[in-house]
């Protein structure tokens, strides 16, 4: 059993931990209490293990909120922050991120041209950025189960538009097993075991 060599990973075609980036945005208390798409609980549990693997493999984080700073909007949801609480984040009032020119910024300081997106809703505060970012020359990788719409239709809808437009979907499992890639790499092995042994179900020998 001999690997091959690992490839160029910031040429690599494949997701790497050294040619993308994680972009996160708006998993507010009201944006979540407000998904009708899928249950809620696996939204939060799907994302912030989405986070975690991020940051197990170092990948550049890029966080935005919108209208914390108004008043109008509470910060992240606590077991998100619990996660990603290190990195800043980047308020705003557009419903667009991509117009916000200090999250747009951030993300191009991550110098990556693949970004991992995530947000609520599919349909607005996912979409806009991801098209914008699309246009731009970025490769776009929506996570399909760790976003959610206001409704199932509005959901599905959001995903064909981007995918029609050139996003690539991913689920959170294909993108661990993508930045992972071969169990020799030892240091982030740890982190990926985490996510199954802490699911409920998952794994019968945690029962």
């Amino acid at each position: 059993m001999t690997s091959e060599a690992i490839r160029d990973p910031a040429k690599d075609h494949l997701l790497t931990p050294e040619n993308s980036a994680f972009i996160v945005i708006d998993y507010q208390p009201i944006q979540v209490s407000s998904i009708r798409s899928m249950d809620q609980k696996q939204l939060v549990f799907n994302i912030v293990h989405t986070a975690k693997a991020a940051v197990n493999y170092g990948l550049p984080v890029v966080h935005s909120t919108v209208n914390v700073a108004t008043g109008r909007n509470k910060l992240p949801i606590q077991p998100l922050m619990d996660v990603l609480g290190a990195f800043p984040t980047y308020d705003r009032t557009t419903i667009n991120s991509w117009e916000d020119v200090e999250f747009k910024q951030a993300v191009l300081a991550t110098k990556r041209t693949k970004l991992i997106m995530t947000a609520l809703w599919t349909e607005a505060c996912l979409t806009f950025p991801a098209l914008d970012a699309l246009k731009e020359g970025f490769e776009v990788y929506p996570v399909v189960d760790a976003v959610g719409g206001t409704s199932v239709e509005a959901h599905e809808a959001a995903l064909r538009r981007m995918e029609q437009a050139g996003a690539k979907l991913i689920s959170k499992t294909q993108l661990y097993c993508e930045l992972q890639r071969d169990w020799n790499r030892q240091a982030t092995v740890p982190g990926f075991m985490d996510v199954f042994e802490s699911w409920d179900g998952f794994n019968p020998e945690k029962r």
